[in-house]
């Protein structure tokens, strides 16, 4: 190391009492985390690209420092698609320190990244109190059957009103309206369950059908209108 002059000249004062690093909550114990090894859990963080056209979704679960599982969820940019394929495949098997530095192809899955880091460091993560943390692929358990993730897409204008495009369940088909044309419920097709049942040979009609639900009074609506073309 290359020190000052000024440095080199000054008398020396011991140090006194070094307690070391604040313990941190990591899977139902409280850890003094000094190296990236000594950092577990599972959490979730949101990402944004620069130009804040799309966002992204990232969950990963580290145990002792390593990425062992990935989930990437993008909206809102088409190559944010590709760029999470790239980046599940770059994820798993780094330190959270090494992905932290690794060009994830995306803006947003970088920036997901780093608010991970953030919380996983300082013990803020959805497992710091869990006794053992998750096993490893509880990421996936995030979607559900199906596995297909939840996205919320609605239009709507002055004019015309709201469409609800895609909820929770699924995509919309039909929209139900009261009496003075106001939104009273909804049916929806569940596109993990609907895919599931034609890959196993179900004819797509009744694949439709059976992956299909309706939420709200859908059953007392005076007016059934498809979203996307009335």
């Amino acid at each position: 190391m290359i020190y000052t002059k000024e440095l080199e000249h000054m008398c020396c004062v011991k140090k006194g009492v070094n307690h070391g690093p604040a313990p941190i909550p990591e899977e139902g114990k409280w850890v003094k985390a000094k190296e990236i090894q000594d950092i577990s859990g599972l959490t979730h963080g949101i990402g944004w690209c620069a130009p804040q056209q799309g966002a992204c979704k990232l969950t990963i679960n580290v145990k002792e420092g390593i990425i062992q599982e990935a989930l990437i969820e993008t909206i809102g940019c088409s190559g944010m698609t590709h760029s999470a394929a790239m980046a599940g495949e770059i994820l798993v098997g780094k330190t959270i320190l090494e992905a932290l530095n690794t060009d994830l192809v995306c803006d947003a899955i970088n920036t997901a990244m780093r608010e991970l880091f953030l919380q996983i460091v300082y013990g803020r993560t959805q497992t710091a109190f869990s006794e053992g943390g998750l096993p490893i692929g509880a990421g996936l358990e995030d979607l559900g059957k199906g596995q297909i993730s939840q996205i919320g897409t609605i239009y709507s204008s002055l004019d015309k009103g709201a469409r609800y495009l895609n909820l929770a369940e699924g995509y919309i088909s039909e929209q139900a309206l009261d009496e003075d044309n106001q939104i009273i419920g909804y049916k929806y097709v569940h596109m993990g369950k609907f895919m599931d049942y034609v890959k196993a040979g179900m004819d797509p009609v009744t694949a439709l059908e059976k992956a299909s639900g309706s939420y709200g009074r859908y059953k007392e609506a005076s007016t059934i209108i498809d979203p996307r073309k009335k």
